[in-house]
């Protein structure tokens, strides 16, 4: 019976996390929740095929299916595209920074009729704000026009103290070019090597 209600608790929680990060590679759901070694994390995914769907890249990638959804009450439906690897390297940085409670994606931040931008993750750690950008497809004139609508609202006075930049990319030469856009500013850039 014990048994039962710990298999039913982590079901819940593996499917609240789908439903906070959409899409997690097994190693990431492995990391997340414990499932200890590569065997135990595919088993205890297979026993969840009823409220996930997967699909192979470099490894397995689940997210919510219908039934999952409806058991935890998600109405966003996700469907594989490649802006999974967005999600995917985006869950990266959550987990490098140790899950994050005040953790939110995609925040809407502005000055109204001044400047607008949407981030791809913030979270706040002692009264800071961490904001988290990855650069997975985009042109490199998209991240310049972030970096600047960034300064922007630091010259609105919109942070009580200046933001931490965590920036997600590619490449080296990526990284680099980043490097420059961030010139001045408090930034940690990773590429795809030091998570993987």
């Amino acid at each position: 019976m014990q048994k039962l209600a710990i298999k039913e608790a982590r079901t819940e929680s593996i499917l609240l996390s789908l439903k906070k990060l959409g899409f997690l590679s097994r190693k990431q759901i492995q990391v997340l929740h414990d499932l200890g070694g590569d065997r135990n994390a595919s088993r205890v995914m297979k026993d969840l095929e009823e409220y996930v769907s997967s699909f192979r890249d470099s490894e397995k990638v689940y997210y919510l299916n219908k039934e999952g959804r409806e058991r935890i009450g998600s109405n966003k439906v996700l469907k594989r595209s490649n802006q999974f690897r967005h999600y995917i390297m985006r869950n990266d940085i959550y987990i490098a920074y140790e899950c994050p409670k005040t953790w939110k994606q995609e925040v809407k931040m502005n000055v109204k009729g001044i400047v607008s931008i949407i981030t791809d993750a913030l979270f706040t750690d002692n009264g800071r704000y961490h904001i988290v950008e990855v650069d997975h497809e985009q042109k490199m004139s998209a991240n310049r026009l972030k970096m600047q609508k960034y300064r922007k609202l630091m010259e609105c006075n919109v942070f009580e103290k200046a933001p931490k930049f965590i920036w997600y990319t590619t490449t080296e030469y990526r990284r680099k070019q980043i490097q420059k856009l961030c010139d001045g500013l408090d930034c940690n850039i990773f590429t795809v090597t030091d998570f993987h």
